[in-house]
């Protein structure tokens, strides 16, 4: 059950109220995650424009989507990691994959190699070699790439952070669900 209530662009006041009317308009719908985060203006304002940035990104986006899966998986968001099994599932990463992301490696050497930078990232960034980034230039990363990944672990933390402590949880299936 949420601890926290959901707002809408009714509910919702001054910043807050103009970005989830923005979003309103333009989706339709608004999920819970960003109905909650609402209560917020600093917290909503700042996931959009991260989320944002992080979809400019130069890493791909089905290697982005085993990150978010690796971190989630530690980080026990079941919202958000449903979201990313789904995500990574529409850009045909096959269940192999997804359970080897869960486990925070990949049959595939190069991107089990990012997937374990980004576990660093989360877990201990100080631990992180010089070594460990010249691996990853020779599975032919860029510096952008590696830099990417410190976006995605930090969107990351901050969605599943938020909605574990708004107890945002996955919804049955049939019912209206969303971040």
């Amino acid at each position: 059950m949420p601890r926290l209530t959901r707002l809408t662009p009714d509910t919702a006041v001054g910043t807050s109220r103009d970005l989830l009317a923005d979003l309103a308009s333009r989706h339709g719908r608004l999920g819970d995650m960003v109905s909650t985060m609402a209560h917020s203006p600093a917290v909503l304002g700042g996931y959009l424009q991260l989320s944002r940035a992080v979809g400019r990104a130069k890493l791909d986006r089905a290697t982005s989507e085993r990150i978010s899966i690796a971190v989630q998986s530690l980080q026990g968001c079941g919202l958000c990691l449903d979201a990313h099994v789904g995500a990574a599932r529409a850009r045909g990463v096959d269940e192999e994959e997804i359970e080897r992301a869960r486990a925070g490696t990949s049959a595939d050497p190069a991107i089990a190699a990012i997937i374990s930078l980004a576990l660093r990232v989360y877990r201990e960034p100080t631990s992180i070699t010089d070594a460990e980034v010249d691996a990853l230039r020779k599975h032919g990363y860029s510096d952008r790439e590696m830099a990417d990944v410190v976006g995605v672990v930090a969107l990351n933390i901050l969605t599943g952070a938020f909605n574990l402590l708004a107890g945002l949880t996955p919804r049955t299936p049939g019912s209206d669900a969303g971040a």
